[in-house]
């Protein structure tokens, strides 16, 4: 079989579009695979955290169950606050539904640093502490998303990802098979050749097979990021099909678009009351759920405004956790969820439920002193993007179907980091001494108008990779330049 794209063109012009897609194949894989390979090992790792914890920490995690009930959820708040040191703050319960787990507290301690306490649920004995930050799955967590870098690790990835559909692009037209090639020979690697052209059949069919994976990895992944992914989540929202109608003004659901301030109402918590680092300046953004010192939130609700409680009579406390659970019990939510408590006289208890069913996802603010119900926001609330992003994170995750989705996201994973491999092998086969190795451009003019109009729509969608783009087609025009005045 024969592609158009190749066969109804001269054989220079057929030789030098192949070199140009070959070229920005070669650009595009030298950038990605080295974060492609980061992404694939903590990805990989990440997926199977709820085994993976266990083995790790068991004599925190996991307790033998007993045939006595529980203790009570404040029994065990006051246990745990008698353990750490004096001014630590509660900030966030877990409650789970697994009778052979430990019960969680998180605490921030007065240096500002977040320890989860463990408990045996029955006796009430103190299993030991773990730092939030410091936690194993945590790092990976934050390796795979910025790189412990901040920010410009965020971005870098984000880049890394972009970058990868113009490797996918460009690697489906270079496998596609012309000539002498056959489909079958193409979808199955040539075991029989020898030297550099097994490692490029190899290459090539894993990336035919694996491409498919990629991209939905990709446009899984891209609306957790934090430059592209904020400002599609405002984009969304805006055309009425991301979060919850009236996230973005108009109701008590009130966040910031980003790039944009707000007045904070007089109800609203500020930022500063956040257990998770917030500003708590006037004038700034109130505290969104994304503020909140929570494991997870689903991704329509990160932004929504996190509401207050309303002013307390005389000397009333706040309600007690087992009064908050019994609430949430009333509203229909099993165990599983996590808690986050008021770290002020007007904070709220924010409950959120994120299980691997997207259609089961709820949050629920509950006000501190009367156990009313400030807000419920659930899967039918969402917008028909958020919907889709929601499918898209526990499919991404390794959560919507057990343990065949952590296994098929694990053999994706792995199998890009083996196209790093087989791909730096084909590099080194065939590099030349002191000299990168990209292939040469030839003289043969190449209008390749369909590929220039693609790669300017992803540039469009995606301007930090647009700017990239640009930048590196500069480079490269000029280095042609400077060879050619040799």
């Amino acid at each position: 079989m024969h592609t158009p794209y190749f066969s109804d063109r001269p054989a220079a012009a057929r030789s030098a579009a192949y070199r140009t897609l070959w070229r920005w194949h070669f650009y595009a894989a030298l950038f990605v695979m080295p974060f492609l390979t980061v992404l694939a090992v903590t990805g990989t790792l990440y997926c199977f955290q709820p085994q993976i914890d266990p083995l790790l920490y068991p004599g925190r995690l996991l307790v033998a169950p007993a045939t006595t009930p529980r203790l009570s959820e404040d029994d065990l708040l006051a246990r745990a606050e008698a353990a750490v040191p004096p001014g630590s703050r509660p900030a966030a319960a877990a409650v789970g539904s697994d009778p052979e787990r430990s019960a969680e507290f998180v605490f921030r301690y007065p240096d500002g640093r977040q320890h989860s306490v463990y408990l045996n649920p029955y006796t009430g004995e103190m299993l030991g502490t773990l730092s939030v930050e410091q936690r194993f799955m945590q790092r990976v967590r934050m390796i795979h998303r910025k790189l412990l870098l901040g920010k410009p690790g965020e971005l870098l990835m984000e880049l890394a990802a972009c970058w990868t559909l113009v490797m996918v692009g460009t690697g489906i037209a270079l496998w596609w098979p012309r000539g002498a090639l056959t489909w079958r020979g193409t979808l199955w690697p040539r075991l029989d050749w020898r030297g550099r052209a097994f490692w490029k059949s190899v290459h090539a069919v894993m990336g035919i097979w694996l491409a498919a994976g990629a991209v939905a990895f990709i446009l899984t992944g891209l609306p957790w990021s934090g430059s592209w992914g904020e400002q599609f989540k405002s984009l969304a929202t805006r055309a009425n099909l991301g979060s919850p109608p009236g996230v973005w003004g108009g109701s008590t659901r009130q966040s910031t678009i980003p790039g944009r301030q707000l007045a904070r109402p007089a109800n609203h918590a500020q930022h500063g009351d956040a257990v998770a680092g917030g500003r708590g300046m006037d004038g700034m953004p109130p505290m969104v759920m994304d503020d909140l010192p929570l494991p997870s939130t689903p991704w329509a609700v990160g932004a929504t405004t996190v509401p207050g409680s309303g002013p307390a009579g005389g000397s009333a406390a706040a309600l007690p956790l087992d009064r908050i659970l019994d609430i949430v019990r009333a509203n229909g939510i099993p165990r599983g969820y996590d808690v986050a408590f008021p770290s002020t006289p007007s904070g709220v208890y924010t409950v959120s439920y994120f299980p691997p069913d997207p259609k089961r996802e709820h949050v629920l603010h509950i006000d501190q002193y009367s156990g009313e119900v400030l807000e419920e926001i659930g899967y039918d609330d969402y917008g028909a993007v958020s919907r889709l992003v929601s499918y898209g994170t526990s499919l991404h995750m390794g959560r919507y179907f057990g343990l065949a989705n952590q296994l098929v996201c694990a053999l994706i994973s792995l199998g890009l980091a083996g196209m790093a491999i087989t791909g730096f092998v084909m590099w080194w086969k065939r590099r030349p001494q002191k000299a990168l190795g990209a292939p040469a451009r030839l003289p043969t003019p190449v209008t390749m108008r369909r590929w220039k109009i693609g790669l300017a729509a992803l540039g469009m969608v995606f301007p930090l990779m647009g700017g990239t783009m640009l930048l590196v087609w500069a480079l490269d025009s000029l280095a042609l330049k400077r060879r050619a005045m040799r």
